[in-house]
């Protein structure tokens, strides 16, 4: 059974008599345990089809399943981090990550021996995390890699089945990302856990990913999905390797051909040579006209 299963999945916004399909017919199986990337050029999707796996919005089509379970809403077997963090600012660090078990959803019959060992894990994810000397620091005190750790830690609290991951490391800096990208893949094996994370980045989406599943625009849908064929224990040196490079460029050059880049830097060559043989610039408009 797939952790994640997504069959002929649509979206469509409306706003009176505006219609945008943001998604058509998506189909997508993720295994349980596995890490898988999306990418794309910008309006392909990528965040809205997470979101529908995390039932934050409702499909308007097809079926999403989690755990083999029909997706209706958010649920504890799913969690997601953020871009922005969303740390509460006024609880310490330790506070955040303990704040998923004060939800109704996981404090039903809960007893005291619930309550220490979720303490325990809080104490763990913390150390796992690098995060010890900051337990009773408050958001505003940490640099954006340590807030990203504990919006991580807060989402890992519940041991939550799937991870999703919105662009979680856009905001940082290069070497930070390069940590937080050892960090993301140590933590996730430990736990078990599988992850859907979008990116931008394609080095991002390689090095990361098992697959790389790549997502074109108007409509929102799958372009082609491509397998990482790199070690699984990951390193930066395998940035470097032929396997890595060759997978970049193809990847890179389907999502030029998908945005409709190709077409477009094609126009401003052409744009280009009329203005330097100092052909007006109008003439570029009319060429084609009768």
């Amino acid at each position: 059974m797939s952790a994640v299963s997504c069959r002929g999945v649509g979206k469509v916004f409306t706003s009176g008599r505006t219609r945008v399909v943001a998604l058509e017919n998506v189909s997508l199986e993720v295994a349980d345990g596995e890490f898988i990337t999306l990418v794309g050029a910008s309006g392909c999707g990528k965040s809205t089809l997470l979101r529908l796996i995390a039932g934050l919005d409702e499909h308007t089509e097809g079926e999403i399943e989690a755990g083999g379970v029909p997706v209706q809403g958010p649920g504890a077997d799913r969690a997601m981090v953020f871009q922005n963090y969303s740390l509460y600012p006024w609880l310490t660090v330790k506070a955040n990550i303990k704040f998923a078990r004060q939800l109704a959803v996981h404090t039903h019959d809960r007893t005291s021996a619930d309550v220490e060992a979720a303490s325990g894990r809080a104490e763990a994810l913390l150390g796992l995390m690098g995060l010890a000397q900051m337990a009773q620091a408050y958001p505003s005190q940490l640099s954006g890699g340590m807030q990203q750790r504990v919006a991580i830690a807060r989402a890992l609290m519940t041991r939550p089945r799937i991870l999703l991951m919105d662009e979680p490391f856009g905001a940082l800096d290069a070497q930070t990302r390069e940590v937080m990208h050892d960090l993301i893949l140590h933590v996730c094996r430990l736990e078990g856990c599988t992850v859907v994370f979008v990116t931008h980045d394609v080095d991002e989406a390689i090095y990361l990913g098992e697959r790389v599943v790549l997502m074109a625009p108007r409509p929102g849908r799958i372009d082609s999905i491509h397998a990482v064929l790199l070690p699984r224990e990951r390193n930066p040196a395998m940035k470097h390797s032929a396997e890595f490079l060759s997978l970049r460029s193809r990847v890179l050059e389907r999502i030029r051909e998908t945005s409709g880049l190709i077409t477009d830097l094609e126009l401003l060559r052409k744009l280009s040579q009329r203005t330097t043989l100092g052909q007006p610039l109008q003439d570029t408009s009319s060429a084609n006209a009768p």
